[in-house]
């Protein structure tokens, strides 16, 4: 691992890599959020109903700018050279490409309409079974960015991979998230509000990755250590921004949650589903394939975890605050951090059965025979 990986795995880390304390809690944070924004809601009416009228073009100002604060500095960890070696990979890549954006999206959409729209339909609020399930593809549509560095840290995941991966699915969200988001809302019967998904792209995805990118070259043009100290001071802005957010959406949220409080239990059984499926699906192709553990294991992480700060973003700019799909993504929040905890663990647990696969025992001898 070069020391220039090293530091971009480690962003913001100190004493030692792999999860942090506040990460490692998060699911504490957002469960405190959650109860915050609901009390808060309730004691101050007024004050959140003055945020939500602060609006341009169906776009929530002051939402808008804690989102910016979430992903900017997730995006500043992104290094688009690292495509370059993309080919080095072509089997992890392979593999990752057709669970994030060939299975993963469809698989939660049948989920959502299996869970969400039939089975749970009469503990729901009747009037929420389209955002919730709207919420949820939304969530399975953005493959996760900045988490994938610490489950790879966390598996001994192959650096350069997990880097080149992450660029390349940024890169194929430019472009990917809009047409499967509305072609999956659609198959839902949802009306698409197209040019509300158009402006949350190009809010949320296209204009951070090219600030972020823009920031990231004029720092590392004055060296490695000036972009390590942006985002070590980044760092807890961004999650301050992220559980800001989780308030003022519960702040909303609050009387429909008091009102039907096992709305968010049933919401977490299909994210469950949908990342142990993708995860093992996964990890399974890259075992038959012959790749490498270390590239299996942060290929299984990326196809199970989601880039929840812009589903959150995208579900706000296409629902609003206080709706269903807005919900939905925040329960992905809530569970992330222990779900994907337990993948890393299977994982790690597991490598010993992964290297007895034939394809990859045949994969590693050839290795070491090559002069």
């Amino acid at each position: 691992m070069t020391d220039r990986t090293y530091n971009v795995l480690n962003a913001g880390e100190t004493a030692r890599p792999g999860i942090g304390f506040v990460e490692k809690y998060l699911t504490v944070w957002v469960a405190l959020c959650i109860v915050a924004g609901i009390a808060l809601g309730h004691l101050l009416p007024g004050m959140f109903a003055t945020i939500a009228s602060a609006e341009i073009a169906r776009v929530n100002i002051p939402v808008a700018v804690l989102i910016w604060l979430m992903i900017v500095p997730m995006l500043l960890r992104v290094d688009f050279a690292s495509l370059a070696s993309v080919g080095t990979y072509w089997r992890g890549i392979g593999v990752t490409l057709l669970i994030n954006w060939g299975v993963k999206p469809f698989s939660m959409a049948l989920l959502g309409w299996l869970f969400v729209g039939w089975l749970f339909r009469p503990w729901l609020p009747a009037a929420q079974i389209e955002s919730y399930i709207a919420g949820l593809i939304i969530l399975a549509a953005a493959p996760c960015t900045a988490m994938v560095f610490v489950w790879s840290n966390l598996t001994r995941g192959e650096p350069n991979f997990t880097l080149s991966q992450v660029a390349l699915n940024d890169a194929i969200m430019i472009v990917a998230f809009a047409p499967i988001v509305g072609l999956l809302l659609g198959l839902s019967a949802i009306t698409v509000p197209w040019a509300t998904l158009a402006l949350s792209v190009a809010l949320y995805i296209v204009l951070p990755v090219l600030v972020a990118q823009l920031v990231r070259w004029r720092l590392l043009a004055a060296g490695q250590h000036r972009l390590d100290a942006l985002l070590a001071a980044l760092q807890p802005l961004s999650l301050v921004a992220l559980l800001a957010t989780l308030v003022l959406l519960f702040g909303f949220q609050g009387e429909q949650i008091i009102a039907q409080p096992v709305v968010i239990a049933l919401l977490a059984v299909p994210i469950l589903i949908q990342v142990y499926f993708n995860s093992g699906l996964a990890y399974l192709l890259n075992r038959i394939s012959g790749e490498r553990h270390c590239v299996a294991g942060p290929s299984a992480l990326i196809g199970a975890s989601n880039f929840f700060e812009l589903a959150v973003a995208a579900a706000i700019a296409l629902f609003g605050l206080n709706s269903g799909a807005a919900l939905a993504t925040v329960v992905g929040v809530l569970i992330e951090v222990p779900v994907m905890l337990s993948v890393v663990w299977i994982v790690n647990r597991s490598r010993g059965w992964y290297e007895e696969g034939a394809a990859v025992r045949d994969a590693m001898s050839r290795e070491r025979t090559v002069p």
